[in-house]
């Protein structure tokens, strides 16, 4: 028998750089496949459903992972927000059942962690709208994450899946305000620090799959970094 890979899904290049350069070890399936998908749902919904069906023998999990916008009150850069739902800006919650694990995970590490509901926007969200988001129960706002549950709750309802963000910016300092570059080199940081959670996660919410016969794979390999798609 044999495992899959975790497929981990970043919106920014340099998403995916902070997590490549994590201590992957021991990881199930091997190291795993690292995808840029490019800011949005429409783009992460389009990179996600082409991965979904042009690998064989799939994943083993999905993450989406990447920095975000902390909507509520108290919160510093670099704490990590971990999903238990996600609303969409049409009202559609996505419930995530990995997100008390992997919050726990998280802190055995000593980082700061939440679990909450994000909210998927299609904007960046400033202002009085995070203040209405987080009177509505939000934690933290993205802009892929509801994309990525819809497509897997169509195409791979029994695949387990994460999603964490790592604080940017907050109300109390939104993004592109002084203080922002020293806050993303933290939450940079902060991100590839997740990764041993991600492993330890990834190892017990993983399904294993019959071994491929001699001369067939099961999966597109790279001969020694993660596969990154835009």
């Amino acid at each position: 028998m044999n495992r899959a890979p975790l497929l981990v899904l970043c919106a920014l290049g340099p998403e995916v750089w902070a997590l490549r350069g994590g201590d992957w070890h021991g990881a199930a399936g091997g190291p795993p496949v690292l995808v840029r998908t490019g800011v949005g749902r429409r783009r992460a919904s389009h990179a996600v459903r082409r991965l979904l069906t042009s690998a064989p023998g799939g994943y083993g999990a999905v993450v989406v992972a990447g920095f975000g916008a902390a909507v509520a009150p108290g919160m510093a850069p670099g704490d990590v927000i971990v999903a238990n739902g996600v609303r969409d800006a049409e009202g559609n919650l996505f419930a995530v059942d990995s997100g008390p694990e992997l919050t726990r995970a998280l802190k055995v590490l000593g980082l700061t962690a939440h679990n909450g509901v994000h909210h998927t926007a299609d904007h960046v969200v400033r202002g009085l709208e995070r203040r209405a988001l987080h009177l509505q129960g939000a934690l933290a706002v993205d802009m892929e994450a509801a994309a990525v549950l819809a497509a897997l709750q169509e195409l791979r309802p029994a695949l387990p899946a994460a999603v964490l963000r790592v604080v940017v910016d907050t109300p109390e300092h939104e993004l592109l305000r002084p203080g922002t570059l020293p806050a993303g080199v933290r939450a940079w940081r902060t991100l590839r620090a997740t990764v041993p959670a991600l492993v330890d996660w990834h190892e017990t919410n993983q399904p294993v799959r019959p071994r491929p016969a001699p001369g067939t794979s099961n999966h597109p390999t790279s001969s020694t970094l993660p596969q990154e798609a835009s």
